[in-house]
């Protein structure tokens, strides 16, 4: 059995109906049996109607030679409940700014459906991450909670 800490409501809210736990991941079998994880649902961005995977956008954006780290969530729109977001870590030596944000945005584009992109980059020294490398996307999310973007 796996319960959450302190927590009976969460772990009520991970078993299905047939008492089967779940912790968020999604995933898909290819045709040959194999699993793919793509994201968790607690990081899903529900845009306008569509599901968007905040997986996909981090890919792209890691392998850019100027981006060291980054990070993808959805912030709230008072019209499509939320849109894409991204905070960046540049690369060592590499300067935040405007310019770098229009190119990483057009390397996005290039690569993604344009829904899939963030709105905006904003740029960070470093993202926050515990000592074993798990992003805390969630302290990310929160101090972008309240900024509601039109």
């Amino acid at each position: 059995m796996f319960e959450y800490l302190n927590d009976p409501e969460k772990t009520a809210a991970a078993r299905n109906e047939i008492g089967w736990t779940t912790v968020g991941d999604l995933g898909y079998l290819d045709e040959d049996g194999y699993l793919y994880l793509s994201d968790r649902r607690a990081d899903l961005i529900l845009s306008g109607g569509v599901n968007i995977y905040p997986r996909e956008s981090e890919d792209v954006l890691v392998v850019h030679p100027k981006v060291a780290d980054a990070a993808v969530f959805g912030i709230p729109h008072d019209e499509l409940g939320e849109v894409v977001h991204a905070v960046v870590q540049p690369a060592p030596g590499v300067q935040s700014g405007s310019a770098l944000e229009e190119e990483l945005l057009a390397f996005l584009r290039a690569k993604l459906s344009t829904y899939k992109c963030p709105r905006r980059i904003d740029f960070v020294d470093e993202l926050p991450r515990h000592a074993t490398g798990k992003l805390y996307k969630r302290l990310l999310r929160d101090r972008y909670s309240q900024k509601m973007v039109s």
